[in-house]
């Protein structure tokens, strides 16, 4: 089996007072100025919108119709203990107007779709809620 590259996200980032990040499509352009959560919270909008995405992918497997509405609050602590840097992962889910038995398990198994789950599987603590 040969997998296919579905895309290619290029960013170049520079740091310091002017810092910041710029994709290469030019899609993305944020200032970054140092010390600043900017990853923290670039990291949670990509996972929650890939999350979602595997949400979708889940539900469709299933045959359930999603409501509009769905959302992702992310949640990434950067924690330090002792000079030892982790992060840690809340994701918030709202699924509204399903079952929650049922939402519970799409959310479930959004986690072995999602490329940023199963990057993080055992690496980080991951909460996740539906709300």
């Amino acid at each position: 089996m040969t997998s296919k590259v579905l895309f290619t996200g290029k960013t170049h980032n520079t740091n310091g007072r002017d810092g910041g990040a710029r994709s290469s499509d030019g899609f993305l352009d944020i200032k970054m100025k140092q010390p600043h959560p900017a990853a923290e919270n670039l990291f949670g909008a990509a996972w929650s919108a890939c999350y979602m995405g595997a949400i979708e992918v889940a539900a469709s497997r299933r045959q359930i119709k999603l409501p509009a509405g769905i959302s992702v609050d992310a949640q990434i602590d950067l924690s330090n203990d002792d000079g030892n840097f982790f992060l840690s992962a809340y994701l918030n889910v709202s699924v509204p107007g399903i079952d929650p038995v049922i939402a519970r398990e799409l959310i479930d198994t959004a986690h072995s779709i999602c490329p940023y789950s199963k990057a993080t599987h055992g690496n980080i603590e991951v909460t996740t809620n539906l709300v």
